[in-house]
């Protein structure tokens, strides 16, 4: 059998595991036996040691917390993880095919000692038979019984298999719903972003339509645009590259005026691209 998770991907999907919550990596390790049904878990050595080297890269850190590591995910880490969401959306699905092909080994095993077992019985009951007479009948009642038994057995050991491709099945469609929830949920926050900025600036309110896309100057429906930022001139792409050129001039006073930590210019950097991003959807929505 091809191993579970692929180059890399373990370390992807520890990355996962920490986004949705710090955790203790005895944690980690009772949460990827949960997602696989109980038909793989990793050993403290594949996880531990994964670990450290996310910390060692800057994308986890930990707290002692009751003499346990606990680890949580840096801006780092999240970055990473949203920069390969596509690839985890990937990896989702292999973690769901490689349950199934789990479940579906197991249900081939059992059938092979199964079909093994009933073999040697008929074998031992023909033996029997031959050699003991009527003596040989009564080991022939055992044997049937014996046969009875593993046929039972296989037949519990089948519905249990079922049942765990079932619970596959269930698990596999259910990440689908809050994929597609999430996504929806998403696509509501953009155009709900998108009309409050077209209300401001319809009403000429550029600053504030530039603060709702940045998050960091709070929507005034009423304030008046300052007197020093760009009027509207009746041709929107003008007043565009007007307001840009404006707002480029005053991230360059302020910076020159207060100076830049290399902290300010981490968050800054996300933000502008967050923004650069949202400007892009809300144009290309025309």
């Amino acid at each position: 059998m091809p191993p579970v998770f692929a180059h890399g991907r373990l370390r992807l999907y520890l990355l996962k595991l920490l986004d949705e919550a710090p955790r203790h990596g005895y944690e980690v390790i009772r949460l990827l036996e949960e997602r696989f049904q109980g038909l793989y878990a990793p050993s403290a050595g594949t996880v531990y040691p994964r670990l450290a080297k996310l910390e060692a890269e800057g994308l986890v850190t930990h707290a002692t917390e009751g003499g346990r590591k606990v680890y949580s995910l840096t801006d780092a880490g999240r970055e990473e993880l949203a920069g390969r969401g596509g690839e985890l959306a990937d990896l989702e699905q292999e973690i769901r095919e490689s349950v199934s092909e789990l479940a579906a080994e197991i249900r081939d095993d059992v059938r092979g000692a199964a079909g093994k077992l009933r073999h040697e019985m008929r074998a031992a009951a023909s033996e029997t038979r031959t050699a003991a007479g009527s003596a040989g009948a009564s080991v022939f009642d055992d044997a049937k019984e014996e046969l009875r038994r593993a046929k039972q057995e296989w037949k519990e050991q089948t519905r249990r298999a079922k049942d765990e491709s079932r619970r596959a099945r269930e698990d596999a469609k259910a990440a689908r719903l809050q994929a597609k929830e999430a996504q929806e949920k998403a696509r509501q926050e953009v155009q709900r972003i998108a009309r409050q900025v077209q209300d401001h600036f319809a009403r000429g309110d550029w600053p504030a339509g530039l603060g709702s896309l940045l998050g960091t100057i709070p929507a005034k429906p009423q304030a008046a645009p300052p007197t020093d930022w760009p009027a509207p001139s009746g041709d929107p792409a003008r007043d565009l590259d007007r307001l840009l050129d404006r707002f480029r001039d005053t991230v360059r006073d302020a910076a020159r005026d207060h100076g830049v930590t290399e902290s300010q210019l981490t968050e800054a950097r996300s933000r502008l691209a967050a923004t650069a991003e949202d400007l892009k959807r809300l144009l290309g929505e025309g």
